[in-house]
């Protein structure tokens, strides 16, 4: 968000001209928004009960109703969360109260005739970090460009949402989501939007519930589209996430159950979290691949709420009336490498155990990089190998998968470089984020974008994404062809967009054959 867009103020209330704003009845109670910059805003309204109490670590609960009108003005708290994730201290509303599951939408028009498409945005953050409510998920670019219903949602992340309790459900926070969604069904007419044209989109954890809700029985029907940005390839197998959970129960002081842990103050845990992933590096003979990325959460392949990890249930069919629009973006690593303070100091002996760590085969998948990239330094193979193993392949994986089970699929690639000041980010992790939404000075966006200004071209590049995005929502179609296996066609997002084979193909050549599935515990 620039500093001349409205920003939001400790209370999670923007800048407006006034509060006589419209009112809409949901199924649970009345609302009343604000009219901001042309749209009609609600923030902060509650689609299931406090997951508190008695419902702590529990599937959420419809919201009870209320009477009267319920002033939607500010965003609800964000769930509890780790802190500095990334380097960086999140920006987050004052908490107010337990009342985390709520969405908030932007519409050019209440009007329950109107039947705009509606988008449904899933924030990333590592399944640990984040909340509808960031400065960097302002929403009214896309509401106003593409005459669309936006909407932003919290869902439980780390301990309260993704550990494997005993006693509790797996994968509490796609509950919370699918949750969201069927409040979408329920009310987004009332906003002026179309409940049949329904599409999700969201970036990295983001990106990673979206392919599970595509794979999930219970998710079936709750929307057409799906556009997931960066899908990483980390899932858990049961038992991964049963022994992972009893280390991060035990940073706690307690079993490993819901009865045991639901009595511990929410901040405390997250903290618990926080502790296991700055020594997760110790566990990597018995957590192998997972060990070394620092986050202890992502979801179970439990056989339940997730019956199956999304590349192997797509491929199967079970999203094949779901359209998807799935990409990622040239440099991912580089983010994380560059956070770190990484950059120019890796060695190759570092390189070395990174390739065998995570490219196929160990040993010779290490070999295949060095054949593959005989000009790379090694802090470019190092960089490679893990932009190929988390995000690239993973995305370009779904896009196969879902061709074989019969579904339609777009695939899209970022190589347009960051503008940071000193060109360390390329094309980064998130920067489709600030690119997508136009919040330059929010989030990422002040780290990729000096002053918060975007350059021309990312000004041109913001504007493409727009309307490939909403254009998709609307009708299935971005603006360039399906992927096709053999012809591998692929949007290139740059200062010049153009349509080109998939870039990375040397690498895609170095992953044939590799199945991406729930990650094993070892030993």
């Amino acid at each position: 968000m620039t500093t001349s867009e409205s920003q939001a103020s400790e209370s999670g209330v923007p800048d407006t001209d006034g509060r006589d704003g419209p009112v809409v009845r949901t199924a649970s109670g009345a609302v009343r928004g604000l009219r901001e910059a042309g749209l009609s805003v609600f923030r902060g309204i509650p689609f299931a009960e406090p997951p508190v109490g008695a419902a702590r670590f529990q599937a959420p609960r419809p919201p009870r109703p209320w009477d009267g009108v319920r002033e939607a003005y500010a965003f609800g708290p964000p769930p509890p969360q780790e802190t500095g994730f990334l380097g960086r201290a999140p920006q987050l509303p004052t908490p107010r109260d337990d009342t985390w599951l709520t969405v908030n939408v932007w519409t050019p028009d209440p009007d329950a005739s109107a039947a705009r498409p509606v988008m449904v945005w899933i924030y990333g953050g590592a399944f640990k970090v984040g909340h509808g409510g960031q400065p960097g998920y302002d929403a009214r670019h896309l509401a106003r460009e593409g005459d669309a219903v936006l909407v932003t949602l919290n869902y439980r992340m780390g301990m309260e949402g993704f550990a494997l309790w005993d006693g509790a459900p797996a994968n509490r926070g796609l509950l919370d989501q699918l949750a969201a969604l069927e409040w979408v069904q329920e009310n987004i007419t009332a906003f002026g939007g179309d409940p049949a044209q329904v599409t999700v989109f969201g970036e990295s954890a983001g990106a990673g519930s979206i392919a599970s809700l595509m794979a999930m029985p219970r998710a079936r029907g709750l929307f057409r589209r799906a556009v997931a940005q960066s899908v990483p390839g980390t899932f858990l197998s049961p038992e991964l996430a049963r022994d992972i959970a009893a280390a991060l129960a035990a940073e706690a002081g307690r079993g490993p159950t819901a009865a045991d842990l639901a009595a511990i103050d929410p901040q405390r845990l997250t903290e618990a979290g926080a502790a296991l992933g700055a020594k997760m590096a110790q566990y990597t003979g018995r957590w192998g691949q997972a060990a070394p990325t620092t986050v202890p959460f992502a979801p179970v392949v439990d056989g339940d709420v997730l019956p199956a990890a999304p590349w192997a249930a797509l491929a199967s069919g079970s999203a094949r009336d779901v359209d998807l629009l799935v990409g990622h973006n040239r440099d991912e690593w580089r983010l994380f490498l560059v956070v770190a303070g990484m950059d120019g100091r890796v060695t190759d002996d570092l390189a070395t155990a990174t390739l065998r760590m995570y490219a196929p085969g160990g040993e010779a998948g290490e070999a295949a990089y060095r054949a593959a990239y005989p000009d790379a330094t090694a802090e470019q193979l190092f960089e490679r190998v893990q932009t190929d193993w988390l995000f690239a392949l993973p995305s370009l994986r779904l896009a196969e998968a879902q061709r074989r089970g019969g579904g339609r699929a777009h695939v899209y690639e970022l190589t347009w470089p960051a503008p940071d000041r000193d060109g360390l980010l390329g094309s980064c992790h998130a920067l489709d984020i600030p690119l997508l939404f136009g919040t330059y000075g929010a989030d990422l966006g002040a780290l990729a974008f000096p002053g918060g200004t975007p350059t021309p071209e990312a000004e041109r590049l913001s504007t493409f994404m727009r309307g490939a995005w909403t254009s998709f929502a609307r009708t299935g179609d971005p603006g360039w062809p399906q992927y096709d296996p053999d012809a591998r066609l692929v949007q290139i997002l740059d200062a010049e967009p153009t349509v080109a084979p998939y870039p990375e193909e040397r690498s895609r050549r170095i992953w044939e054959g590799y199945e991406f599935g729930p990650l094993p515990l070892l030993s």
